[in-house]
């Protein structure tokens, strides 16, 4: 592991054994939380239907090159 690492975590450690603040400790609490939170079950049916198509698609070969795609979008890049 990096040592940079490891001692920027060394120093959140610590940081965090002096921590007094309640409201910033149940915050951190959330973003750990929602770290460990599979994506997939944070977006929509809408959302998740949309990426089966596409990969639905992608599997029946159904793409469009990339300088295709640039080609025809050139206009408003």
């Amino acid at each position: 592991m990096d040592i940079n690492l490891q001692n920027k975590k060394i120093e959140l450690i610590q940081w965090l054994s002096t921590l007094n603040d309640q409201s910033l400790i149940d915050k951190l609490m959330k973003l750990r939380t929602k770290e460990r939170t599979d994506w997939w079950n944070e977006i929509s049916t809408t959302e998740k239907n949309s990426i089966k198509k596409g990969i639905q698609d992608a599997d029946n070969g159904k793409l469009t090159s990339h300088s295709d795609v640039k080609q025809i979008y050139e206009k408003w890049l």
